[in-house]
Protein backbone atom coordinates (compact mmCIF):
# COMPACT_ATOMS: atom_id res chain seq x y z
CA UNK A 1 0.00 0.00 0.00
CA UNK A 2 1.20 3.49 -0.89
CA UNK A 3 0.92 6.45 1.47
CA UNK A 4 0.07 9.98 0.37
CA UNK A 5 1.10 12.69 2.81
CA UNK A 6 -0.10 16.30 2.72
CA UNK A 7 2.88 18.62 3.12
CA UNK A 8 1.97 21.80 1.28
CA UNK A 9 0.05 24.01 3.70
CA UNK A 10 1.24 27.29 5.16
CA UNK A 11 0.89 26.31 8.84
CA UNK A 12 -0.07 29.81 9.93
CA UNK A 13 -0.82 28.81 13.55
CA UNK A 14 2.82 27.93 14.09
CA UNK A 15 4.30 30.79 12.09
CA UNK A 16 7.21 31.03 14.54
CA UNK A 17 8.62 28.05 12.61
CA UNK A 18 6.84 28.00 9.27
CA UNK A 19 8.15 31.35 8.08
CA UNK A 20 11.37 29.39 7.51
CA UNK A 21 10.19 25.90 6.55
CA UNK A 22 7.07 23.90 5.66
CA UNK A 23 5.20 22.58 8.65
CA UNK A 24 6.10 18.88 8.09
CA UNK A 25 9.77 19.87 8.31
CA UNK A 26 9.44 21.22 11.87
CA UNK A 27 11.63 19.01 14.04
CA UNK A 28 10.67 16.75 16.91
CA UNK A 29 13.72 15.30 18.60
CA UNK A 30 15.98 16.60 15.84
CA UNK A 31 13.98 14.96 13.03
CA UNK A 32 11.19 16.47 10.89
CA UNK A 33 7.73 15.40 12.03
CA UNK A 34 7.12 13.91 8.57
CA UNK A 35 10.02 11.54 9.28
CA UNK A 36 8.27 10.37 12.46
CA UNK A 37 5.08 9.72 10.47
CA UNK A 38 6.96 7.79 7.81
CA UNK A 39 8.88 5.70 10.34
CA UNK A 40 5.62 4.68 12.04
CA UNK A 41 4.01 3.75 8.72
CA UNK A 42 7.13 1.87 7.66
CA UNK A 43 6.75 -0.30 10.76
CA UNK A 44 3.62 -1.62 9.05
CA UNK A 45 5.50 -2.19 5.77
CA UNK A 46 4.20 0.94 4.08
CA UNK A 47 7.41 2.08 2.42
CA UNK A 48 6.28 3.92 -0.70
CA UNK A 49 5.43 7.54 -0.05
CA UNK A 50 3.95 10.23 -2.27
CA UNK A 51 4.40 13.64 -0.69
CA UNK A 52 2.19 16.54 -1.76
CA UNK A 53 4.48 19.57 -1.68
CA UNK A 54 3.48 23.21 -1.84
CA UNK A 55 4.78 25.97 0.41
CA UNK A 56 8.61 25.83 0.47
CA UNK A 57 8.45 22.37 -1.06
CA UNK A 58 12.06 22.65 -2.20
CA UNK A 59 13.15 22.15 1.41
CA UNK A 60 11.42 18.76 1.48
CA UNK A 61 13.17 17.84 -1.78
CA UNK A 62 16.53 18.92 -0.41
CA UNK A 63 15.98 16.92 2.78
CA UNK A 64 15.24 13.67 0.98
CA UNK A 65 17.89 14.28 -1.67
CA UNK A 66 20.46 14.38 1.15
CA UNK A 67 18.76 11.78 3.34
CA UNK A 68 21.23 8.98 2.67
CA UNK A 69 24.32 11.07 3.29
CA UNK A 70 22.87 12.60 6.46
CA UNK A 71 22.20 9.15 7.88
CA UNK A 72 25.58 7.63 7.11
CA UNK A 73 29.17 8.14 8.19
CA UNK A 74 31.13 9.43 5.24
CA UNK A 75 34.68 10.24 4.13
CA UNK A 76 35.23 12.99 1.57
CA UNK A 77 38.58 12.49 -0.16
CA UNK A 78 39.21 15.82 -1.84
CA UNK A 79 42.60 14.77 -3.23
CA UNK A 80 41.27 11.79 -5.15
CA UNK A 81 37.80 13.26 -5.60
CA UNK A 82 36.08 10.29 -3.98
CA UNK A 83 33.35 9.82 -1.44
CA UNK A 84 33.20 6.74 0.76
CA UNK A 85 30.27 5.77 2.98
CA UNK A 86 30.70 3.89 6.24
CA UNK A 87 28.11 2.30 8.51
CA UNK A 88 25.35 3.00 6.04
CA UNK A 89 21.91 3.46 7.52
CA UNK A 90 19.08 3.03 5.10
CA UNK A 91 15.30 2.96 5.26
CA UNK A 92 13.53 0.80 2.64
CA UNK A 93 11.67 3.79 1.25
CA UNK A 94 10.67 5.06 -2.16
CA UNK A 95 9.75 8.73 -1.85
CA UNK A 96 8.06 10.70 -4.62
CA UNK A 97 7.74 14.44 -4.06
CA UNK A 98 5.15 16.23 -6.20
CA UNK A 99 4.64 19.98 -6.47
CA UNK A 100 0.89 20.32 -5.90
CA UNK A 101 0.87 24.13 -5.74
CA UNK A 102 1.00 26.60 -2.89
CA UNK A 103 -2.69 27.51 -3.10
CA UNK A 104 -4.23 24.07 -3.62
CA UNK A 105 -6.66 22.78 -1.01
CA UNK A 106 -6.39 19.43 0.80
CA UNK A 107 -8.51 17.62 -1.77
CA UNK A 108 -7.17 19.46 -4.79
CA UNK A 109 -3.64 18.31 -4.07
CA UNK A 110 -4.67 14.75 -4.94
CA UNK A 111 -5.19 15.79 -8.57
CA UNK A 112 -1.45 16.04 -9.20
CA UNK A 113 -0.60 12.70 -7.56
CA UNK A 114 -3.38 10.74 -9.27
CA UNK A 115 -1.08 9.18 -11.87
CA UNK A 116 1.25 7.87 -9.15
CA UNK A 117 -1.47 5.83 -7.44
CA UNK A 118 -2.27 2.20 -8.17
CA UNK A 119 -5.42 2.15 -10.26
CA UNK A 120 -6.91 -0.89 -8.51
CA UNK A 121 -5.66 -0.51 -4.93
CA UNK A 122 -6.60 1.70 -1.96
CA UNK A 123 -4.01 4.04 -0.50
CA UNK A 124 -3.33 5.60 2.89
CA UNK A 125 -3.84 9.36 3.00
CA UNK A 126 -2.84 11.53 5.95
CA UNK A 127 -1.65 14.91 7.15
CA UNK A 128 2.02 15.74 7.51
CA UNK A 129 1.68 17.24 10.99
CA UNK A 130 0.10 14.58 13.21
CA UNK A 131 1.53 11.55 15.01
CA UNK A 132 -0.23 8.53 16.47
CA UNK A 133 0.28 4.99 17.71
CA UNK A 134 -2.57 3.76 15.54
CA UNK A 135 -2.38 0.13 14.40
CA UNK A 136 -2.39 0.47 10.61
CA UNK A 137 -3.01 -3.24 10.09
CA UNK A 138 -6.21 -3.01 12.14
CA UNK A 139 -7.24 0.13 10.26
CA UNK A 140 -6.83 -1.57 6.87
CA UNK A 141 -8.66 -4.68 8.07
CA UNK A 142 -11.52 -2.50 9.32
CA UNK A 143 -11.69 -0.70 5.97
CA UNK A 144 -11.89 -3.91 3.98
CA UNK A 145 -14.52 -5.39 6.28
CA UNK A 146 -16.84 -2.38 6.05
CA UNK A 147 -16.57 -2.00 2.28
CA UNK A 148 -16.76 1.81 2.23
CA UNK A 149 -15.01 4.13 -0.20
CA UNK A 150 -13.12 5.92 2.58
CA UNK A 151 -12.31 5.09 6.19
CA UNK A 152 -11.14 7.91 8.44
CA UNK A 153 -9.51 7.54 11.82
CA UNK A 154 -11.67 9.04 14.57
CA UNK A 155 -9.78 10.24 17.64
CA UNK A 156 -10.43 12.04 20.90
CA UNK A 157 -8.69 15.44 20.80
CA UNK A 158 -6.05 15.94 23.47
CA UNK A 159 -7.12 18.25 26.28
CA UNK A 160 -5.63 21.73 26.33
CA UNK A 161 -7.28 23.01 29.49
CA UNK A 162 -8.30 21.70 32.87
CA UNK A 163 -11.97 21.13 33.57
CA UNK A 164 -14.13 22.00 36.55
CA UNK A 165 -17.27 20.38 37.93
CA UNK A 166 -19.35 22.31 40.45
CA UNK A 167 -21.57 21.37 43.32
CA UNK A 168 -25.25 22.25 43.23
CA UNK A 169 -24.58 25.81 44.39
CA UNK A 170 -22.66 26.38 41.10
CA UNK A 171 -19.80 28.09 42.91
CA UNK A 172 -18.07 25.34 44.87
CA UNK A 173 -15.71 23.17 42.88
CA UNK A 174 -16.56 19.47 43.21
CA UNK A 175 -13.95 18.09 40.79
CA UNK A 176 -10.85 19.63 39.23
CA UNK A 177 -9.25 17.74 36.34
CA UNK A 178 -6.09 19.01 34.68
CA UNK A 179 -5.86 18.67 30.89
CA UNK A 180 -8.68 16.24 30.30
CA UNK A 181 -9.02 14.49 26.97
CA UNK A 182 -11.88 15.00 24.56
CA UNK A 183 -14.10 12.50 26.37
CA UNK A 184 -16.95 11.45 24.12
CA UNK A 185 -15.99 13.93 21.40
CA UNK A 186 -14.68 12.33 18.23
CA UNK A 187 -12.85 14.27 15.53
CA UNK A 188 -11.15 13.51 12.23
CA UNK A 189 -7.58 12.43 12.98
CA UNK A 190 -6.46 11.72 9.42
CA UNK A 191 -4.93 8.33 8.59
CA UNK A 192 -7.51 7.63 5.91
CA UNK A 193 -7.76 4.52 3.78
CA UNK A 194 -9.04 5.67 0.39
CA UNK A 195 -10.27 3.71 -2.58
CA UNK A 196 -8.59 4.91 -5.74
CA UNK A 197 -11.83 5.87 -7.54
CA UNK A 198 -12.56 8.51 -4.90
CA UNK A 199 -9.86 10.69 -6.46
CA UNK A 200 -12.00 10.86 -9.62
CA UNK A 201 -14.51 12.93 -7.64
CA UNK A 202 -11.96 15.76 -7.42
CA UNK A 203 -11.90 18.05 -10.46
CA UNK A 204 -10.59 21.31 -9.11
CA UNK A 205 -7.62 22.45 -7.00
CA UNK A 206 -9.97 24.38 -4.71
CA UNK A 207 -11.70 21.20 -3.52
CA UNK A 208 -11.41 20.76 0.25
CA UNK A 209 -11.10 17.11 1.24
CA UNK A 210 -12.91 17.46 4.53
CA UNK A 211 -15.91 19.64 3.62
CA UNK A 212 -16.41 18.61 0.01
CA UNK A 213 -15.38 14.98 -0.36
CA UNK A 214 -15.90 13.55 3.13
CA UNK A 215 -19.23 15.33 3.53
CA UNK A 216 -20.44 13.96 0.20
CA UNK A 217 -19.31 10.44 1.05
CA UNK A 218 -21.03 10.63 4.44
CA UNK A 219 -24.33 11.61 2.79
CA UNK A 220 -24.00 8.63 0.45
CA UNK A 221 -23.20 6.25 3.31
CA UNK A 222 -19.72 5.67 1.88
CA UNK A 223 -17.63 6.93 4.82
CA UNK A 224 -16.57 4.71 7.72
CA UNK A 225 -14.86 5.74 10.97
CA UNK A 226 -12.25 3.65 12.73
CA UNK A 227 -12.29 4.68 16.39
CA UNK A 228 -8.75 4.93 17.74
CA UNK A 229 -8.61 5.16 21.53
CA UNK A 230 -4.84 5.38 21.76
CA UNK A 231 -2.43 8.27 21.33
CA UNK A 232 -2.94 10.94 18.68
CA UNK A 233 -1.59 14.47 18.62
CA UNK A 234 -1.44 17.26 16.04
CA UNK A 235 1.30 19.86 15.83
CA UNK A 236 -0.72 22.99 15.23
CA UNK A 237 1.01 25.37 17.62
CA UNK A 238 4.35 26.00 19.25
CA UNK A 239 2.89 24.56 22.45
CA UNK A 240 2.06 21.33 20.59
CA UNK A 241 5.62 21.14 19.31
CA UNK A 242 7.04 21.59 22.80
CA UNK A 243 4.79 18.86 24.21
CA UNK A 244 5.84 16.40 21.49
CA UNK A 245 9.51 17.27 21.98
CA UNK A 246 9.19 16.70 25.70
CA UNK A 247 7.65 13.26 25.14
CA UNK A 248 10.42 12.33 22.73
CA UNK A 249 13.26 13.59 24.90
CA UNK A 250 11.91 11.68 27.92
CA UNK A 251 11.52 8.43 25.95
CA UNK A 252 7.75 8.62 26.37
CA UNK A 253 6.74 9.09 22.74
CA UNK A 254 3.83 6.68 22.14
CA UNK A 255 4.14 6.99 18.36
CA UNK A 256 7.70 5.58 18.42
CA UNK A 257 6.69 2.01 17.61
CA UNK A 258 9.75 1.20 15.46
Amino acid sequence: MKAVILAGGLGTRISEETHLKPKPMIEIGGKPIIWHIMKALSYYNINEFIICCGYKGYLLKEYFNNYFIHNSDVTFDFVNKKTKFHRKKNDPWKVTLIDTGEDSMTGGRLINVKSYLDIDKPFLFTYGDGVSDININSLVKFHKKNNKKVTLTAVNPPGRFGSLKFKSDNKTVRVFSEKTDGGSTWINGGFFIVERNVVDLINDYSVIWETSILSKLAKNNDLAAYQHNGFWAPMDTLRDKNVLNSLWENNQAPWKIW
